[in-house]
């Protein structure tokens, strides 16, 4: 039984995986059989296989799955042909169609694991590509960013320095108003008292004639 594996799929693991199932299908194998196999030789389960095909590695060799399924249809057909049991077939005995038969696929085999490993590095080599323009991309947006924190920061302070300068503005003017009204709270008792005084200093008498007189 193969192992369970947790770390990423490598390139080299989804080639493997790419080579091996489409060899399979032009075999008239099962795919099952494929991600078995496949799991053996990387150390993966097969349901694992089976789910990095469907959902990554397929959608990159569609070109190559039509092509196998070709072959495949091809190879079929080769075999059910009677004559290929009789012997001559077109002027030629019946085992040397079948090995040119064979010489054909191998060559066909030979050359679409070339093309799937040309088509696979340059895909790879364009999402690298793209990988490396998002990674720029995002290493640029986050200096703007720490560019944006940093004043912002500084901002902060300004406002905070204005705000507690504000803060002692309040507090001596509200010190001051406290003087100013205890200042006139005093001033209005002073004068209350001044007009107490005059008042209780302040005599009047009446004469004979009933006129009041001030007396000093």
């Amino acid at each position: 039984m193969s192992a369970v594996r947790q770390d990423a799929w490598s390139a080299e693991d989804d080639l493997i995986l790419a080579e091996v199932t489409l060899r399979h299908i032009r075999e008239g194998s099962t795919q099952l059989a494929a991600f078995e196999e496949v799991g053996e030789r990387i150390g993966r389960t097969s349901a694992a296989c089976g789910f990095r095909w469907n959902s990554c590695v397929r959608k990159k060799y569609e070109d190559a799955i039509s092509l196998a399924k070709s072959q495949r249809q091809k190879r079929s057909y080769y075999k059910k042909q009677p004559s290929l049991s009789g012997p001559q077939v077109a002027g030629l005995a019946a085992p040397e169609l079948e090995q040119d038969v064979y010489k054909n696929e191998g060559a066909s085999e030979e050359t679409l694991s070339i093309d799937a490993v040309i088509r696979f590095l340059r895909q790879w080599k364009g999402g690298l590509q793209e990988s490396s323009r998002q990674y720029k991309s995002l290493e640029k947006s986050l200096r703007e960013k720490e560019d944006e924190l940093a004043r912002l920061r500084s901002e902060n302070q300004r406002l905070l320095k204005e705000v507690s300068e504000v803060k002692t503005d309040y507090h001596v003017v509200n010190d001051d108003y406290k003087a100013l009204i205890q200042i006139m709270d005093r001033a209005r008792r002073l004068a209350f008292l001044n007009e107490e005084d005059e008042e209780l200093k302040t005599r009047f008498k009446m004469d004979a004639n009933g006129n009041l007189e001030r007396i000093e």
